[in-house]
This record gives structure tokens, C-alpha cells and sequence, in this order.
């Protein structure tokens, strides 16, 4: 996922504590825009060997992390969202001139 991808929401099931934490959650179904895109700290925090990718969105703004020394703002999981297949905004079309000059294939 990248910075200005539409993402739709595919879990919203959070818990007790995640809810008291945050300000906004994403809800399901609902088309969001990633406006940032960071490493989670589970490698850290839960010395791991992996870490997922986190999102910030742009409909959503929430209270910092308590948790963070940088005191970065409160993210969600990549795994919570699906890329949203758009269409391109026009579709391009063949213009054809009748009775007009077109040069000749060589």
C-alpha cells in the first residue's frame, strides 16, 4: 500500500482497549485514503522477527501513541484493509477523423 491509495475496510472488530484508545476507527465496508505508511513496532515491543505495515489515513486523525517515544499517531494494521480496484476517472477513446489527411502506413 501506498500514500494516496484508496483502501476499503475488511475488519472492524477491535477491542475493549483499542477502543478506549482511539478517537476514530475505520468501519467496514468504507473506502478510506492511506495518507501515511510506517513499519509496526511488534519486532520491538513483542521481540519478533517481523513487523506489519501500519496506516494513517486521511479520514481518520487519532490521539498520539502513548506508547511511542516519537509520539507517533495511533495507526491501523494493513491487514484491516483491501486495495480498492478503481476505474480510471475517463476512459480513453480511438478518435477516427473521417475525410481528413492521415499519412500512409510505410
Amino acid at each position: 500500500m501506498v500514500k494516496g491509495q484508496k483502501v476499503i475496510c475488511v475488519n472492524d472488530v477491535f477491542s475493549p482497549t483499542v477502543r478506549a484508545l482511539y478517537k476514530q476507527l475505520p468501519a467496514k465496508d468504507t473506502i478510506y485514503t492511506v495518507r501515511e505508511v510506517f513499519l509496526g513496532r511488534e519486532k520491538i515491543v513483542k521481540g519478533g522477527d517481523s513487523a506489519t505495515v501500519g496506516l494513517l489515513l486521511e479520514e481518520l486523525v487519532n490521539p498520539k501513541d502513548p506508547f511511542h517515544q516519537g509520539e507517533q499517531e495511533l495507526g491501523f494494521s494493513s491487514e484491516r484493509f483491501a486495495p480498492l480496484n478503481e476505474l480510471p476517472d475517463e476512459k480513453v477513446e480511438e478518435v477516427v477523423a473521417v475525410g481528413g489527411w492521415a499519412p500512409v502506413p510505410a
